[in-house]
């Protein structure tokens, strides 16, 4: 047995052996293994080195190529703007007084607002003309409105303190005598309602419509306890009597107009407002800004106006307007004695400055909570987040005046010289003693205006003149058919109210492109959060398009005008896409550089005759200090191909062409392989370009150029998007 052990002993001592150099070989081609991949890896680390040398061998070389030609890029860019922006400013010049000359060759009458004696004589003479005949009053009407859209316009513009208080008391005086010849209007209907009575219902029941304005007016001669809902289906009011005013001797009163002055009051009283570059709606370093400190009137100040008020105005004039006048001019003054505006040196012609700024460190903003404004436990309309659109509905009830009679041929009246007495009535909760008298709540419905487009369902906010705001609290039981644009609520008393919308519910963008059409014509599509839309600029008139079929937007749609002007009335329907001082309140931004973003407008404007520019996903990933977005030569109006876009990565002190593509995994800022860094963008885009195209861009008129950057400067894409 020890024999046959003893061979098991010597086998598997032999099979450790085997093992032993199975172990000694794999060692070995293991530490081959590590000395080949030691060897790879420094020849990759000396071909990434080399690399890296060679890259920032020409990096270095680029940077001193760019630096030799800045001086002259810069120069050139210079000129080009400077060029453009001296045009733009005599052509403005001379336009201003061809309008003057033609007004005076005009010799209709109509005053001119910019001279103070001839406007205070214009509402001397309308206020001591006691003519209540219709036609008569709503062509005044009518002019008088004009005239305070030129003062709104002249006093954006005003740079003499003296001459923005002048005018700004003007719209004042206007604003009142306007309401007060509504009262007039009105006063005189009702005096002779008896003779203009409704077989059907015994009572008399009328509609005044006007372009500016819809005068609803409704007198109660017959008190039929049965009567409970008042409508002009015409117009599209309508109105729940309160019993307790079904046998009173009343009038209902229902005016919509199309204008709003109530807003303007609660701005001027209780907000920071900012009269806006003459250059563009970019307000963030505008030169000719002035900024408007918040206005605070002490009780006593009040007190004093409303008394002076109530010497001037009869009692209705007192219960509507009064006293939100008195105390508007006053804090108009108060302001104009306050304010001291400072011009700041035009930005225009600093683009080196421009250019060079670093851009301040962050990233995406987040929007802050919403704002709600408070006083006295009541919920104030913040004016900044809120646009009320479709103007404003009156609702009043007033006793009704004593009516003629006839009298063996004679006309009988009783005259009396307190106007229009306001009927007081308010809606009172529930006693605690089950007191069955109760005023009940006023139950209306309005038919959303046509002329407007509310991207979300309306809000209804009603005006207190205690507080001079515009309030959400007092309405209840809010309701919306959006087939029929029916819009139905209680309020607890006869007021004026008015809808809202959010005024930025269309941002932030989602995409946007700029699209030459050809020379001096281009196309501007804004992808908006909730609505999309393009306007078409031709030199200098802009025309939105792309309306939805639904949409009754004839007003404003494929119609040409100014670009202030188109502003004004995309506002004014509901279709924002411009911004202003509060806008990065309530919107997210990429946080970019203003000064930067705002050089970058101008050279897109210099060559938007010859390029198109679009949205990127990576301006929002590149950092606070760059912007990145899509840019190609395009000379047709065509859609540009996806293959024709190129990526450029711009900043303060240079411009270049990216490696990287739209759908890259991740963002590289390296410059593609073959071209150039540039001081400017305009250059950049040059080494792409065809001599013709160049030459495109040399020929663009500066009126267009003037109207694509204030287009691009109030609607901020790379901010935005």
């Amino acid at each position: 047995m020890e024999p046959k052990n003893k061979k098991s002993l010597k086998k598997g001592s032999k099979t450790t052996k085997a093992q032993k150099i199975k172990q000694q070989q794999e060692d070995e081609e293991q530490r081959l293994r590590e000395e080949e991949e030691a060897r790879l890896q420094d020849e990759r680390e000396q071909q990434q080195r080399l690399e890296r040398e060679r890259k920032e061998k020409e990096i270095e070389r680029l940077e001193l190529k760019d630096q030799e030609r800045r001086e002259a890029e810069l120069n050139e860019l210079h000129y080009l703007l400077e060029e453009n922006h001296a045009a733009v400013t005599r052509w403005k010049s001379e336009a201003v007084e061809k309008a003057k000359w033609e007004r005076y060759l005009r010799c209709d009458g109509c005053p001119d607002p910019a001279v103070q004696k001839d406007i205070n004589t214009y509402i001397s003479l309308w206020r001591d003309d006691h003519e209540v005949n219709l036609t008569s009053v709503l062509d005044q009407l009518k002019l008088s409105l004009q005239l305070m859209e030129e003062l709104e316009d002249h006093l954006s513009e005003a740079a003499d303190q003296q001459v923005n208080h002048n005018q700004q008391e003007t719209i004042l005086n206007l604003q009142e005598l306007i309401h007060t010849k509504h009262l007039l209007i009105t006063e005189d209907i009702l005096k002779r309602a008896s003779m203009n009575i409704d077989t059907e219902t015994g009572n008399m029941q009328t509609v005044i419509r006007h372009d500016k304005l819809t005068l609803c007016l409704w007198a109660n001669l017959k008190k039929n306890p049965r009567f409970q809902s008042l409508n002009f289906e015409e117009v599209g009011l309508g109105l729940e009597i309160p019993k307790q005013l079904v046998v009173s001797d009343i009038a209902v009163w229902i005016l919509h107009t199309r204008y709003d002055h109530l807003s303007l009051l609660a701005r001027m009283t209780h907000l920071t407002t900012h009269t806006p570059s003459h250059r563009s709606g970019f307000r963030s370093f505008s030169g000719n800004e002035e900024v408007q400190e918040e206005i605070e009137i002490s009780d006593k100040d009040k007190t004093n106006d409303d008394e002076e008020e109530v010497k001037q105005c009869n009692n209705a004039e007192q219960h509507r307007m009064g006293s939100d006048l008195s105390v508007l001019q006053s804090a108009a003054i108060g302001q104009a004695e306050k304010s001291s505006p400072k011009p700041a040196e035009g930005q225009s012609s600093q683009i080196e400055t421009q250019m060079e700024h670093l851009a301040a460190e962050g990233g995406l903003i987040s929007p802050p909570a919403r704002l709600t404004v408070k006083k006295n436990d009541l919920q104030v309309v913040d004016l900044r987040q809120y646009t009320p659109l479709g103007g404003v509905f009156y609702y009043d009830v007033f006793h009704l005046p004593p009516q003629a009679h006839q009298v063996n041929g004679w006309e009988i009246r009783q005259l009396m010289d307190t106007g229009l007495q306001v009927f007081p009535y308010l809606a009172e909760k529930p006693s605690l003693e089950g007191d069955d008298v109760m005023f009940q709540p006023v139950e209306v419905s309005v038919t959303r205006p046509d002329s407007v487009v509310f991207l979300e369902t309306p809000q209804v906010a009603c005006w207190d003149a205690a507080v001079k705001q515009w309030m959400f609290d007092g309405i209840m039981d809010v309701s919306y058919k959006e087939n029929e644009a029916k819009i139905s609520f209680k309020m607890d008393s006869f007021q004026a109210f008015t809808l809202m919308q959010e005024t930025y519910i269309n941002f932030p963008f989602k995409s946007w492109e700029l699209r030459p059409l050809g020379q001096d014509c281009a196309n501007f599509t804004i992808n908006g959060a909730l609505k999309d839309l393009s306007i078409t600029i031709k030199g200098s008139q802009c025309m939105l398009l792309q309306a939805e079929p639904e949409e009754n937007l004839s007003h404003i749609v494929g119609q040409w005008m100014s670009f202030s002007a188109l502003q004004r009335a995309m506002i004014n329907t509901g279709i924002n896409v411009f911004v202003n001082q509060h806008t990065d309140t309530f919107v997210s931004t990429c946080g970019k550089d203003a000064l930067t973003e705002h050089a970058v407008y101008e050279q897109m404007a210099l060559f938007a005759s010859a390029c198109a520019f679009s949205w990127s996903e990576w301006n929002a990933r590149c950092g606070a200090e760059h912007l990145v977005l899509k840019a190609c030569e395009h000379s047709d109006s065509t859609p540009v191909p996806k293959h024709s876009w190129s990526l450029y990565l711009l900043g303060a002190q240079r411009s270049q062409m990216l490696q990287n593509l739209e759908n890259s995994e991740a963002f590289s800022a390296d410059h593609l392989h073959g071209s150039e860094f540039h001081s400017t963008f305009i250059h950049m885009l040059q080494d792409n370009m065809s001599p013709d195209g160049i030459a495109r861009t040399r020929q663009s008129h500066y009126l267009f150029v003037d109207t694509i950057q204030s287009l691009l400067c109030a609607t901020r894409p790379l901010m935005y998007s």
